[in-house]
């Protein structure tokens, strides 16, 4: 059978008969405005098949805080747009961590500002977790923690986003003998000036399994048994925080509404002399921990050497600074219980990060063989 088309002829007098005011109404040009998008309306129980409202852009999400931060935020139900520089394939382990088609890759130049407005245009929420160890000829600490900050911040008040949260450190301080410390705490001011009610995570040394303290400190035995610390480490107190516990603050701060324009501090429960630490941690590995004393100087001719690597170095001197800088308190912050976190002790998750470190005949010893590290108060 032949299909039967028919057309309805429009009387073009319709044309004609509109109002001149209706014309130039429909002349004037609107103003894009931001609407509700109903994928980002929260609906269902909860888990990782609901929709949590949450349309996110982490940027800076291809790292160690990155993957929990954006596992936490799968679970919940939230669309993640993630901008990466590296090879998509790169990065494929984190596409399982939401929802089928709720997590979206998208190549973006740090250095363009087009590139920051397309990865946000569509999120209502910002999370910058960009960071870097080590200086690169292209890309400065400078670069890292005052400009590409600022320039998210920027584009993020511009296009209306309510919710920024910027990844800054404890001891980010302007006096600090480390450049990755003082730009930390110049990026802190410049986001806080483009952003008024940027929510501000300062953590202190991040542990967990693919991270670069336990790990660095660990891998030292591949140099000799000995372990280098400036004045033994006894100088030295650290307050380390586990990853997981600064990935829950940071969704925790999302979704509380009163946590615009605060500043929290995120640390863990205990306070260690450096030494003990370290200690600690060749105790749960089952290897010998032999410390030395190494003159601030001589370490850091020694970081230079491995500062030459055109790759990843494995230290550099300003990580040698930055390892022995005591970690500040900061009693009138808000921390991880504020934002409804009990945080992990040392003790607990040692375990999970150091069992690859120690030898076969060790590997299914029990934690109770280890004596705990003492803490400080100081």
């Amino acid at each position: 059978h032949s299909a039967r088309v028919t057309f309805r002829r429009v009387p073009l007098i319709l044309i004609g008969s509109c109002s001149s005011a209706v014309l130039s109404a429909a002349s004037v040009t609107t103003v894009p405005q931001r609407k509700l998008h109903h994928a980002v309306i929260p609906k269902g129980k909860g888990g990782r098949s609901s929709s949590s409202g949450i349309a996110a852009t982490v940027f800076g999400a291809t790292g160690f805080l990155g993957r929990y931060v954006v596992n936490r935020l799968g679970r919940i139900g939230s669309q993640i747009v993630l901008p990466h520089r590296c090879d998509q394939y790169d990065i494929m382990y984190l596409r399982p961590m939401g929802d089928l088609g709720q997590i979206i890759f998208m190549e973006w130049d740090a250095r363009n500002k087009e590139s920051i407005k397309r990865a946000l245009e569509h999120s209502n929420v910002v999370i910058n977790l960009v960071g870097r160890e080590w200086e690169t000829s292209n890309y400065r600490y400078e670069d890292v923690f005052v400009t590409i900050p600022q320039q998210i911040a920027k584009a993020a008040r511009a296009a209306g986003i309510t919710k920024f949260v910027h990844m800054s450190h404890l001891n980010a301080d302007i006096r600090s003998p480390s450049k990755y410390l003082r730009n930390k705490a110049v990026g802190e001011a410049a986001v806080r000036d483009e952003f008024p009610d940027a929510i501000i995570m300062k953590p202190s040394e991040i542990f967990g399994r693919e991270d670069r303290f336990f790990n660095y400190y660990a891998n030292m035995r591949w140099f000799g048994n000995a372990v280098p610390l400036i004045s033994l480490g006894k100088k030295t107190v650290k307050q380390p925080v586990h990853v997981v516990d600064v990935a829950k603050a940071i969704i925790n701060a999302v979704r509380d509404p009163d946590a615009n324009g605060k500043t929290y501090a995120l640390v863990g429960p205990n306070r260690y002399l450096l030494h003990d630490l370290v200690e600690y941690i060749y105790a749960v590995a089952h290897r010998p921990f032999v410390p030395y004393p190494l003159p601030r100087p001589l370490y850091h001719l020694a970081a230079q050497f491995f500062a030459m690597n055109p790759f990843e170095p494995w230290t550099t001197a300003d990580k040698v600074d930055r390892f022995h800088t005591t970690d500040l308190k900061y009693p009138g912050l808000p921390g991880l219980e504020d934002l409804g976190i009990t945080p992990s002790t040392v003790e607990q998750k040692a375990i999970e990060i150091l069992r690859r470190h120690r030898r076969f005949r060790y590997l299914e010893a029990d934690l109770d063989e280890t004596k705990p590290a003492k803490t400080v108060n100081y």
